[in-house]
């Protein structure tokens, strides 16, 4: 017995920005990591250590906020960079926190994956042409920014 009609399936289906951007996001992290693979890093590692070459966040909570990700997929995440010796713990200013920082290795590790994320990027630019590419990046902002936020 179902209570809901089929309409409102269809409604859901077609319209909930949730299930587009989670379909789009991993359409395009596939694309990313394949890019990637022949350096053997996937996307997500990539942008970490890249958050971490950037701008050495002073904590974890920072530099999850700065990703916008749970703490502890942060945590698991830093633990395997860490293990593969791209990067390495230390103090942070509170006697607490741990940093983390680019290792000579994690460093060459960036500077060979470059060269094959900007092909993947000129991929999405060109399938998007510029006007889109420029639009793409300014819609996505918005849900970046705390005041555009949707909450109850």
């Amino acid at each position: 017995m179902n209570d809901i009609p089929s309409s409102t399936f269809a409604t859901i289906a077609r319209d909930c920005l949730c299930r587009k951007a989670r379909m789009a996001d991993r359409i395009i992290t596939r694309a990313y990591d394949e890019a990637l693979r022949p350096c053997g890093l996937k996307i997500t590692q990539f942008t970490l250590l890249v958050a971490i070459g950037y701008g050495e966040p002073g904590s974890i909570s920072e530099l999850a906020d700065w990703l916008a990700m749970e703490r502890t997929t942060l945590t698991r995440n830093l633990k395997l960079l860490e293990k593969e010796e791209l990067i390495i713990a230390g103090t942070g200013n509170h006697h607490k926190s741990r940093v983390f920082k680019l290792t000579r290795t994690g460093q060459e590790k960036v500077k060979q994956a470059y060269p094959l994320w900007q092909e993947a990027q000129a991929r999405y630019r060109e399938k998007l042409c510029e006007d889109g590419w420029n639009n793409s990046h300014e819609i996505l902002s918005l849900f970046m920014e705390p005041e555009h936020t949707v909450t109850s």
